[in-house]
């Protein structure tokens, strides 16, 4: 087997599922936020929503971000425990098993952005959206923008997830149904740990809320439509904050073409083959999370209609 570290850039076949010792790293952080959770919970009496609200709201981002890491092989070689240490649902909204299965789909490069074939696309067919109304393509417009993706993304993506979802479970799909009950059992947990503690339950709501919106901003242009599969995927070259939240995603490119290496292997990756990197994906980078805000935060990057997928069906 290829050691992903070593081979060149161009080895996007990389093993999805990554096969080595424990990462403890990985482990300690799914522990600590965990426990970090537990602590804001319940030290919310102590506390005033306006502080107790945005932390929970980080933890629940880095928690998402824990569940990636989780379905790519880590910190245990066994997807079993891995998927044990992930099942509460901190963001109360995405089944793991829908978000594995989803998200692994997403990962064949040749059908990145494709409005059917990739779950994650941003796009819509372009017949599709020629039959929209002037609501519903005002909305995408809005949503089109930073500011908009992140005001309205989680409410308007997760109601078009589940829509999806709704269908496969009536055509009766029962891995989807059986995902989403221990989703359901989950998130129950969730809701009685939130109901026992001092924040009320609407404050916690807002928190999920807040993280889903915090992670649109690293989905928000994290894939363009290309001709070239390999020049679809961005790099953002400084992450700060948001790059740890996101663990190392904003190299995002580099995820995709070693999709088996840990998240705090990758800036090292990144810097041995920095151009071989920016060569693969053609130059499509950013420098920094606040380049993007300044650019997009009012302004579409994209348009809703996929630009060029008629020319590739």
């Amino acid at each position: 087997m290829s050691d992903p570290q070593r081979d060149g850039p161009l080895a996007a076949e990389a093993p999805i599922i990554a096969v080595g010792r424990v990462e403890w790293r990985t482990l300690f952080l799914i522990l600590g936020c965990y426990g970090s959770w537990g602590a804001v919970l319940y030290a919310a009496g102590l506390l005033p929503p306006v502080v107790t609200v945005p932390i929970l709201a980080v933890l629940i981002t880095l928690h998402a971000s824990l569940c990636h890491e989780a379905l790519h092989g880590h910190p245990f070689r066994l997807r079993v425990l891995n998927e044990a240490l992930m099942f509460l649902p901190l963001n109360l909204a995405i089944p793991y098993g829908r978000f594995r299965d989803t998200h692994l789909a997403h990962h064949r490069d040749e059908r990145l952005t494709d409005p059917y074939d990739d779950p994650e696309s941003n796009f819509l067919d372009p017949a599709v959206w020629l039959r929209l109304g002037w609501a519903a393509r005002l909305l995408f417009r809005v949503n089109n923008t930073l500011l908009g993706r992140v005001v309205i993304g989680p409410l308007l993506g997760q109601g078009r997830f589940m829509a999806q979802e709704w269908r496969l479970i009536r055509s009766g799909d029962e891995a989807v149904l059986r995902d989403w009950l221990l989703h359901c059992l989950g998130a129950g947990l969730v809701v009685g740990l939130v109901w026992v503690s001092p924040l009320s339950l609407m404050s916690y709501l807002v928190a999920a809320y807040l993280g889903l919106a915090i992670l649109k901003i690293r989905t928000f242009l994290e894939h363009r439509a290309h001709d070239d599969p390999k020049a679809r995927t961005v790099i953002v070259e400084r992450g700060g904050l948001l790059g740890f939240l996101f663990l190392n995603n904003h190299l995002h490119a580099v995820h995709h073409c070693h999709p088996g290496v840990p998240w705090y292997d990758l800036p090292a990756l990144y810097a041995a083959q920095r151009q071989g990197f920016h060569d693969r994906n053609q130059g499509y980078s950013y420098p920094s999370y606040a380049r993007i805000f300044r650019r997009y935060a009012l302004r579409r990057k994209d348009p809703v209609a996929h630009p060029i997928w008629s020319d590739r069906t």
